[in-house]
């Protein structure tokens, strides 16, 4: 039973922007805080961005100021709005969803290239 959904991955040129979403069941979004993760080919799975039940966010040093993470609570959802993607962005995205119990998503591809 797919528990977290990410979708909005896709290919994009340097500079360009995406928005990626996380579809939760209620059960899990109701009171739990969220992540964005990403992991590179060969890489560890890094974390990138978080905010709480709250709104009370926080980001890696390497996207802040280009990077937004927000949360809808009426439709359980989690967003990373991704702004001036460089290469270096490219990678798996996986959404997180902790508290009690943590729970992942499956990940969406994102691609930077020119």
């Amino acid at each position: 039973q797919v528990q977290l959904v990410e979708s909005g991955g896709g290919l994009v040129q340097p500079g360009g922007s995406l928005r990626l979403s996380c579809e939760a069941s209620k059960s899990i979004f109701t009171g739990s805080a969220m992540a964005w993760y990403r992991q590179a080919p060969g890489k560890q799975r890094d974390l990138v961005a978080t905010i709480t039940p709250s709104g009370i966010t926080t980001y890696t040093s390497s996207v802040e100021g280009r990077f937004t993470i927000s949360r809808d609570n009426a439709k359980n959802t989690v967003y990373l709005q991704m702004h001036s993607l460089k290469l270096e962005d490219a990678a798996v995205y996986y959404c997180k969803a902790y508290g009690s119990v943590t729970y992942w998503g499956q990940g969406t591809q994102v691609t930077v290239s020119s």
